[in-house]
């Protein structure tokens, strides 16, 4: 009779782990901690770090960009910015790999992405001055080879017509002690059939070199492909069975554009794929909560290929992880009373740090906002967001806003990017005074919702969106109390990526805005606001 290997308990986990917008997972481990790095696009600070012991539940624990030597987007195109960190530890130090995307677009044929290091001794920093390596692709990870070498990997873009734009994945040599790129650039991978190839990271593995990669596109081909060498610069054999993961043949599950994986490791060696998801309203819908991230268990027998725990290729809702110990971390409050030395870290802003943006927390409680750009700009607006993370959930706020004329408005939005955003702004009308409307901007279509604006006389005035599965709405109050709807239901498919322009990479945010058209300054100040899912 063959022994069989001790049994290892499991855990059952709820897929996404990290719902709402949080792409391109970067995931590793250190000791006995597991991080987690997602993409933040136009959102700051860059890059969203999340901290787990078990691998079910999981903080933020640091946004490393957060200055303007490290990161400045004014200007960058929406979804553009910070794609597809790679967080990495050798021993000593975080290193942390990101792009900024200066410009891009479907139409476009230049990519103007440019690829940066920064270091910190500790997750919490703090995080260096960055520095510059390449420009030639997105999606540039760090390998920290055995014999203490390092190697950058990015996908190269070729703009050249009549050639794949995805050229391929190429490494290049870093030194730690120049702080530059060197040596010979070399493609060691061109993809499969399934295109579209980036994503890349490698990891050693009894005796192998195994590259992963995404394919597919970002969408609902998105795919995991994994290829394998004895030598890191190739030549790469793909695994039998690829795509490792995808949802592509099956479109009735509900974790669907499975894709833009990595790997890490648990003490005693099982592994766990962390991965790219989205979850439509509908069959092939919109998602309206953006691209999330999910985790999956893999079997890998030494020297053999990996395989999802669960067997095929298709992600599970609810998959078995290993069962480490348990450890839950204290829940966020749900009301914010803007009264701590900074921001917490759920908030963010557009492009710039908030007080480049006139965001600032008033002495005694509250966020002040000083009117700047419209919704519709890229440069400079006052607003501070959070990621809509349930299709049933609430934020509510209470404003204090004295506007003199209808160039100045301040209130509560849903907000994708600058050309898609649903608005109930407060303002003045030369007939009603300060009052309410609803405005929306579709894919740069504006519109004013309501024929009349609402008045609503003068003192504090509290503002809520909801969210109910489909749809979402407004409601306002004067007392905090008795709440009274304005206007129509919105579809919440409005507000996803398949609906935004078609490739766009950003999900649902709830933001407290300001602006003032005349540039005066016009200043609005939010005395708290509560986010709730139910």
């Amino acid at each position: 009779m063959t022994a069989q290997p001790p049994t290892r308990e499991t855990v059952t986990v709820t897929n996404p782990v990290l719902p709402g917008f949080h792409p391109d997972p970067s995931i590793l481990r250190v000791g006995t901690d597991y991080y987690l790095a997602t993409s933040t696009f136009q959102w700051y600070p860059g890059v969203a770090i999340y901290h787990s012991r078990d691998l079910v539940h999981w903080r933020l624990a640091a946004r490393p960009l957060d200055r303007l030597t490290q990161l400045d987007m004014r200007g960058n195109a929406d979804s553009g910015g910070i794609w597809a960190p790679c967080l990495s530890h050798d021993g000593e130090q975080f290193h942390l790999i990101y792009t900024d995307v200066k410009s891009w677009g479907i139409n476009e044929v230049f990519k103007d992405s440019h690829n940066y290091l920064t270091t910190a001794p500790d997750i919490d920093g703090p995080w260096s001055d960055p520095v510059y390596l390449n420009s030639s692709g997105f999606d540039p990870s760090l390998f920290h080879d055995e014999d203490g070498k390092k190697w950058f990997l990015n996908m190269v873009w070729d703009h050249r017509p009549g050639r794949n734009p995805f050229a391929g994945i190429v490494l290049q040599e870093y030194s730690p002690a120049q702080k530059r790129l060197v040596g010979p650039r070399e493609i060691i991978f061109t993809g499969t059939d399934l295109k579209v190839t980036e994503g890349p990271h490698v990891y050693r593995k009894d005796g192998w070199y195994y590259l992963l990669t995404a394919e597919g596109g970002t969408s609902w081909e998105h795919a995991v492909t994994l290829a394998r060498s004895r030598r890191l610069h190739g030549p790469y054999e793909v695994h039998p069975q690829n795509p490792l993961i995808t949802a592509l043949d099956a479109p009735h599950l509900p974790i669907q554009k499975s894709g833009h994986a990595s790997l890490t490791d648990t003490p005693d060696g099982q592994w766990i794929m962390a991965h790219l998801c989205g979850r439509p309203l509908t069959t092939h819908g919109e998602c309206p909560l953006g691209r999330e991230t999910a985790l999956q268990a893999l079997k890998w027998p030494e020297g053999d290929w990996p395989t999802l725990a669960q067997g095929g290729h298709h992600p599970a809702e609810h998959p078995p992880l290993p069962a480490l110990p348990p450890h839950p971390w204290p829940d966020v409050p749900a009301r914010d009373d803007f009264s701590g030395p900074q921001l917490r870290p759920e908030w963010m802003t557009l492009r710039a740090p908030p007080g480049v943006l006139g965001v600032s927390l008033a002495e005694g409680g509250g966020l002040r906002l000083r009117g700047a750009e419209s919704l519709m700009s890229r440069h400079r607006v006052s607003l501070v967001g959070r990621r809509l993370q349930s299709l049933h959930a609430r934020l509510r706020t209470s404003l204090d806003f004295a506007p003199e004329d209808f160039q100045q408005m301040a209130g509560l939005s849903a907000y994708y990017d600058s050309r898609n955003w649903v608005y109930l702004r407060v303002s003045h009308d030369e007939a009603a005074g300060r009052s309410l409307n609803i405005t929306s901007c579709e894919n740069g279509l504006y519109r004013e919702h309501l024929p009349q604006d609402v008045s609503t006389g003068d003192g504090p005035i509290h503002l809520e969106v909801q969210y109910d599965g489909p749809t979402f709405r407004f409601r306002h109050s004067t007392d905090g109390e008795t709440w009274q709807a304005i206007g129509e239901p919105f579809s919440a498919g409005l507000l996803s990526d398949e609906h935004c322009g078609g490739l766009s990479f950003t999900g649902t945010f709830l933001a407290l805005t300001c602006q003032d058209l005349s540039g005066r300054g016009q200043t609005a100040t939010f005395h708290w606001a509560e986010y709730i899912e139910h």
